[in-house]
Parts: C-alpha cells; sequence; structure tokens
C-alpha cells in the first residue's frame, strides 16, 4: 500500500511519517520511506536519539539513469530524453518489486532508525532560479509509476508542505493520504484546499489531528473536518525527547520498537495501519490516472520540448498489477 502524509508546514507530517514507518518496521512489515519533501528531514526523525542520520544517495540527481533503467525495452519510448516523470509503464518497462534485488534499490536505500528509506535530494544553490522541486519529484513519481507493490508491503511518502503536490499527478498515486492538521484554522486550511481537489480525483484523504491538548482542539477538529477526522495525537514528551536529540522519558512500555510511546499515541499508529489495510488496491484507478496525468504533460509541454507525440507511450493494453510480474 502507498501512503502520503501532507500537511502545512511545521503540522508535524515528517514526524509522523517517521513515526509510522517505525511502527509498521517494527512489526516485521515490509516497508519504505521516502522523504518526498522539499526540507530533507525524515532521514533525522527516523535516527534514533543518539544515533547520526543516514542520508540515502538522492534520486533526484540521477533522473537520467533512473529513467533509463525503468524504460527496459518498452518500444513505445523511443528514448531516455523523450521520457518523462509521468512516462506511464508499458510491455518491455522494467517493472520494480518493493525492496527488490534491483540497481535502482541497490543504489538509493539505505537504513534509517531501522527503516529502509530513499530520498529526492535537497533543493540546492545550482538549482535556484533555473529548476523546479517538481523535477525531482519526478524520480517518485516514476518510482511509484513502475513499483508493483503486493498486499501487506507499504511506501510511506513524506510529501511537499501545503498543497504544493497538486502542481504534479503524484498525488494520485496513493491508496491513501493522511492529512496531518493541527486545531487551529490555518491548520485546517490545507485539509480544505485537498479535499476539493481529491474528490474530483476519488482520493481518499484521512485526517490526523496533531498537537491536540485538550477537549476543545479535539471539538475543533471535529466541527472543520467531520468524518474525515480519523485519529489524533496528543503533545508528546517522547517525540520532543527525540526531536532534541535525547533519550526518551520514562513511561509504560509498548509493544514495539517505539518503546515509551504515550499509549494514547502509540493505538493512533494502530489505527492508521487499520486504515490502511482495509483500503483496496485498484490498479485500475492508479493506472487510469497515470496515462490521464500523462496525456496532460504531453500537451502542456512536453510534446513540444520533445518533439515527439507522447501520447504514442501509452499502452493500450497494458495495466500494471501482479500479473505483469509472471514471466
Amino acid at each position: 500500500m502507498r501512503i502520503a502524509f501532507v500537511g502545512k508546514g511545521g503540522s508535524g507530517k515528517t514526524t509522523m511519517s517517521a513515526l509510522f514507518s517505525r511502527h509498521l518496521a517494527s512489526t516485521g512489515a515490509p516497508v519504505l520511506a521516502i522523504d518526498g519533501d522539499i526540507n530533507q528531514h525524515l532521514a533525522e526523525a527516523l535516527a534514533p536519539a543518539e544515533g547520526t542520520p543516514v542520508t540515502p544517495p538522492p534520486l533526484g540527481p540521477r533522473l537520467h539513469d533512473i529513467k533509463a533503467y525503468l524504460r527496459g525495452t518498452n518500444p513505445r519510448i523511443t528514448s531516455t530524453e523523450s521520457m518523462i516523470k509521468t512516462t506511464p509503464p508499458g510491455r518491455g518497462s522494467r517493472l520494480l518489486r518493493l525492496l527488490g534485488d534491483d540497481e535502482l534499490h541497490a543504489r538509493h536505500v539505505v537504513r534509517a532508525g531501522g527503516v529502509p528509506l530513499m530520498a529526492t535530494g535537497q533543493f540546492d544553490d545550482s538549482d535556484l532560479g533555473v529548476a523546479c522541486y517538481h523535477s525531482k519529484l519526478g524520480a517518485v513519481e516514476l518510482y511509484l509509476g513502475h513499483l508493483v507493490d503486493g498486499p501487506g508491503e507499504y511506501v510511506v511518502v513524506d510529501m511537499t508542505a501545503g498543497a504544493d503536490a497538486f502542481a504534479s499527478g503524484l498525488f494520485t498515486r496513493f491508496d491513501l493520504t493522511f492529512l496531518v492538521a493541527e486545531p487551529t484554522r490555518k491548520g485546517v486550511s490545507v485539509y480544505r484546499q485537498y479535499r476539493d481537489h481529491a474528490r474530483e480525483f476519488g482520493i481518499r484523504i484521512a485526517v490526523i489531528g496533531n498537537k491536540v491538548t485538550c477537549e476543545d482542539d479535539l471539538l475543533f477538529l471535529k466541527n472543520q473536518v467531520g468524518d474525515d477526522l480519523l485519529t489524533h495525537l496528543v503533545h508528546s514528551d517522547w517525540v520532543r525527547a527525540a526531536e532534541q536529540g535525547r533519550a526518551a522519558p520514562a513511561g509504560p512500555d509498548t509493544p514495539d520498537a517505539l518503546g515509551t510511546l504515550e499509549p494514547h499515541n502509540h493505538h493512533a499508529l494502530t489505527v492508521l495501519r487499520e486504515a490502511v489495510d482495509s483500503q483496496p488496491r485498484d490498479w485500475d484507478r492508479l493506472h487510469r490516472h497515470a496515462v490521464e496525468f500523462h496525456l496532460r504533460n504531453a500537451r502542456a509541454w512536453a510534446d513540444a520540448r520533445t518533439g515527439e507525440d507522447l501520447s504514442a507511450q501509452v499502452d493500450p493494453d497494458f495495466v500494471p498489477g501482479p500479473a505483469t510480474l509472471l514471466p
């Protein structure tokens, strides 16, 4: 299952991405965390309090190589240069298994706090004024487009802040989107933007209340987001200690590697996983959206830039899924 964490800057979505990834990994589930935020902090959030963050080799600078690898022998893609971030897979494309034995995972995955991690890479000085961060996210979009993940496997992506994800089709690549919202008017403003865009494409959103300190906070969130509120987290001394690089405070044990995380917050992570596991995978929908956004990009700019009709890259008889991995 593919899960996105989104929200206003400072809402705690990176912390939530890390907590949920560690929660999944502690149960032995195959999980891959991806830092898709312009501010690359997921490695730090995943690292144990006493550890040094391990940064994976970034995906963004290797986008050309990633395209060449995923292109495989697909005859509809005439060259690597004609392959754009939205190019959908077809017969002959290289499809990926989660954390499979392939060069892309071997080159770009490291373990951070016990969780396999990939990252887009930072927006550096050479990009200023000449590049858009979505060019780096193109590697994540291609990765998810060529990934055939199975039941009980999880990809957790920490997305850019705000509603910026809607500037590309990446927001359609997920089975479930968790929107992290503080109990403030600014905290729920991004929810309204996401809700309105997501409804157009049938994207499911579930709201996680964060930094809830009292019943008034919880009532505010319920009034603002209604039934979309899935669960909430309370103030966490455990999280604050981890973010400050200190050992977690003493308290009641929890049954996984999160140690003494507050019982209420640990239960919230369980609720998140139950919500993810109850969401059925719809390969037809995922691929339909991928094709739609590819055709949009082709018409808007890519045909002119490449000098080709990129609608020809769509294989009309191909839908990715487990059957496509069979010999």
